[in-house]
């Protein structure tokens, strides 16, 4: 499904736009350009270590407790905060909260925790936020972030105040006691690599402090383990570059062509602006577009360059990892017509609203 949209773009795009020969070549010339920028500036150092970290994630560190606090019988104070980071927790990304979010929900999750979670899930993932941060700036990660959260806990208030629904039976939680401590100091090196790597140091203090940091999980990975654990871990870390690494180089490539295909008068027109009417368009844009993971950033400096604002930008991200056209038809076969479509309202809603406030924010 995901190959074919995104081949059905491409076809559209060199299809229906008319330009020149001059113009398609350097189209595709800029689409390679900003390949060998990605590839240089934001893979070695962003992307590779925080495949590793979604690998420690969803290998080594226990699952059960988190998806325990999402159920019935959790306080509201909990159940709710929990659902809005544990996208970040679980590393779930747009491929993979579809099938865990039905399962919550029809495991006992309440209708609020559940959609609070399908909300911020794909959009607070670690590769996600240091991506957005590493090539759109930290205020714009930083934001997007906490709107992200505040919208989705908002969100699942709103669907549990209209539906009543606190969830009907109790999630399955293993009874496995071991300790956490060296699994989650194993992904807090990682996470420290990660984020000395996007800081502005001295060069000498910052490549010694991530030999050390790379050094010390290698040598964890290779010793405090075991063997079939660790196997497990680069297995997992693999299948996470797989399935991301491909979307978003095609991603990359499209928001090359984006920059030159694109009249900029259009995109200055419907998201030039910081106000509710392009925020509006940059949520419904974003609701119904397809992001495979990672690659509504690229796309969205694409726009950015053309002219787009910075709240229109926040709308877009907060809205585009949060749904799309396929998503949607998956959503409402899971909720029902009139839960799913007062869900993709709220989201857009929302989206606009947080959008509008960053960008009146100097």
């Amino acid at each position: 499904m995901k190959s074919f949209l995104i081949i059905s773009i491409i076809f559209l795009i060199f299809y229906f736009v008319p330009f020149d020969t001059p113009m398609i070549s350097e189209s595709i010339l800029n689409g390679f350009r900003m390949l060998n920028e990605y590839a240089r500036e934001h893979v070695l150092l962003c992307l590779v270590p925080a495949f590793f970290i979604a690998g420690t994630i969803s290998v080594m560190l226990k699952k059960d407790a988190i998806l325990k606090l999402l159920g019935p019988n959790a306080k509201k104070i909990v159940s709710y905060p929990v659902s809005a980071v544990s996208g970040a927790i679980l590393a779930v990304c747009s491929c993979t909260i579809l099938p865990l979010f039905g399962g919550i929900y029809k495991k006992g999750a309440g209708i609020g925790p559940a959609t609070t979670f399908l909300f911020a899930g794909p959009a607070i993932n670690v590769a996600a936020i240091f991506l957005t941060a590493r090539v759109l700036g930290w205020n714009l990660g930083i934001a997007r972030m906490i709107a992200t959260i505040t919208a989705a806990i908002l969100v699942g208030l709103i669907m549990e105040l209209i539906y009543q629904e606190k969830g009907i039976g109790g999630l399955a939680v293993s009874e496995e006691t071991k300790s956490e401590a060296k699994p989650f100091l194993f992904f807090l090196v990682q996470l420290t690599f990660l984020v000395i790597s996007g800081l502005k140091l001295n060069s000498t203090v910052k490549y010694s402090g991530m030999t050390i940091l790379a050094s010390s999980a290698l040598l964890m990975a290779l010793i405090g383990f075991p063997k079939d654990q660790t196997k497990q871990w680069l297995v997992e870390t693999w299948d996470f570059a797989k399935k991301i690494l491909p979307y978003l180089f095609v991603g990359v490539f499209l928001a090359g062509l984006i920059t030159k295909l694109l009249p900029q008068s259009v995109v200055v027109a419907l998201l030039g602006r910081n106000d509710l009417i392009s925020t509006f368009f940059a949520s419904v844009i974003g609701a119904l577009m397809y992001f495979a993971t990672l690659t509504e950033v690229p796309i969205i400096q694409a726009l950015k360059e053309l002219g787009m604002a910075k709240g229109p930008t926040l709308s877009l991200l907060m809205a585009g990892n949060t749904l799309s056209l396929p998503s949607m038809i998956v959503i409402t076969r899971l909720l029902g017509k009139k839960k799913a479509f007062t869900y993709f309202a709220l989201v857009v809603s929302f989206s606009m609203i947080f959008g509008f406030i960053y960008g009146l924010i100097k």
